[in-house]
């Protein structure tokens, strides 16, 4: 019985330290010099170089000052990196047309004048549940609240989300996007 123990054991113990503590920090120290900021979760400074925030997960925007992101599937806490899933509401299910109506009404609410048709990710929640990003359309609907809010011309606004729009990855892949949390921190710096 011995014979078969010690062997296990050693073997438990020897990949364990491969495994959790050698192979991980070797990763580290190669990842790190190669891409910086993004090794250490992409975390965005404001002004004063306080964290506010990691530009991979989604913001519980709610100011009429700032741009509002996706909704969160992620409940009982908006964009809870902990509870990230979907839905898993299927089209047809009356929870998610509840929602989806809950949802358009609130954005109408919020900014009764607007008359464009209102983008399908301000409705409906990313997989994940924590999507940073919103499409162009989607920031462009809510310039004029924001820019009304905040007392500045809506060009200037506008401008600012053509900005923060990124591209395709590698000019293939995905679609044109933008961060919402480094829309808003660069809205906040002009405020400044």
């Amino acid at each position: 019985m011995k014979d078969i123990i010690r062997p296990g054991i050693t073997l438990f113990i020897l990949l364990s330290i491969v495994t959790g503590i050698a192979y991980p920090l070797l990763t580290t120290a190669v990842v790190k010099p190669i891409f910086g900021d993004k090794a250490g979760g992409s975390i965005l400074m404001d002004k004063e170089g306080k964290a506010v925030g990691s530009a991979l997960i989604g913001q519980n925007f709610t100011d009429p000052k700032h741009f509002w992101g996706r909704p969160s599937a992620t409940s009982p806490q908006p964009n809870n990196g902990t509870a990230s899933g979907g839905s898993n509401l299927g089209p047809l299910n009356p929870a998610l047309v509840d929602a989806v109506k809950g949802r358009v009404e609130a954005l109408k609410a919020a900014d009764p004048d607007n008359k464009l048709p209102i983008p399908a990710d301000l409705v409906t929640a990313s997989g994940s549940g924590l999507d940073p990003h919103i499409s162009p359309a989607a920031a462009l609907y809510q310039v004029q609240r924001v820019a009304r809010a905040r007392g500045l011309d809506p060009k200037a606004v506008e401008d600012l989300v053509a900005q923060h729009t990124e591209g395709r990855q590698l000019g293939l892949f995905g679609e044109p996007r933008v961060n919402v949390l480094t829309l808003n921190l660069a809205l906040d710096g002009q405020a400044k």
